[in-house]
């Protein structure tokens, strides 16, 4: 499948999602966002999947929406633009139940910023950016930000980096909880692929049914998700996984699981 300055290769259960428009910051075009939706449902269909690394080429991860589109009427905000959000690269990144670590090799801002708070999962090189820079455009995070932000931090630090439109280090997103992990620049991608290794070498379908649960969660009660939880366990239980879960555990050996 072709790709419009975008890479996306597969190896080893994990699905790599490179934005590839390095000379622009990996600044996205409408071309790109469509490109980079189709990967995301690539990887989400894909049974040999069982976690999408999202990163950039070059010095940044995404620098936003394309402003020169923008100022020459040829963005998403031109007239007679035809968008649908629910194949938007946030909307979908929100419902995959597979895993996505963001790899932030550089520069969030923006639509990018929205991108790196819609993954599950944040490990920064120590000289990134998160740049909630929107009110200083003359917009608001319009690809999610402003559902996640509250969410992740709080509503009195969300308020506080969205309504000053601050731009974050690595280090102070560290300290608010907004990555998980920095590192040395030289140390991202080995990093990135650890955790990835580590994520799909556990069950497929357990892990997935974990993250669909905890989306749930956030929309309903403790008794419905406990609830919806069990519903999730019958399945699970009967799985060729569990066995092998089982198996593993009592014959003291590493879990091979196939993801049946």
């Amino acid at each position: 499948m072709e790709y419009r300055d975008l890479r996306y290769e597969v190896r080893d259960h994990v699905a790599t999602v490179t934005l590839d428009r390095p000379d622009r910051l990996n600044a996205l075009s409408a071309a790109m966002l469509e490109s980079f939706s189709r990967a995301l449902h690539a990887a989400h269909e894909d049974p040999d999947v069982r976690v999408v690394v999202l990163t950039g080429a070059g010095r940044g991860f995404c620098a936003g929406l394309d402003l020169r589109d923008e100022a020459a009427g040829q963005g998403l905000g031109a007239s007679g633009v035809q968008f649908d959000l629910g194949s938007a690269p946030p909307v979908v990144l929100h419902n995959m139940d597979k895993p996505v670590i963001a790899a932030v090799n550089g520069a969030a801002a923006g639509y990018g910023l929205d991108l790196a708070l819609g993954c599950d999962v944040r490990i920064a090189a120590e000289d990134a950016k998160f740049a909630a820079v929107f009110t200083k455009r003359g917009v608001l995070p319009e690809s999610g930000g402003s559902w996640l932000l509250p969410r992740l931090l709080g509503w009195a630090r969300a308020a506080e980096i969205a309504f000053r439109g601050l731009t974050l280090s690595a280090q102070e997103a560290l300290e608010l909880g907004l990555v998980n992990k920095v590192v040395p620049r030289e140390s991202l991608a080995e990093e990135t692929a650890t955790w990835a290794r580590e994520i799909a070498a556990n069950a497929p379908l357990a892990v997935q049914a974990t993250k669909r649960m905890m989306r749930l969660g956030l929309a309903e009660s403790f008794e419905a998700n406990v609830h919806h939880v069990y519903l999730q366990l019958l399945p699970l239980f009967a799985s060729h996984d569990f066995r092998e879960g089982m198996a593993a555990f009592l014959e003291k050996r590493p879990a091979r699981f196939t993801g049946r």
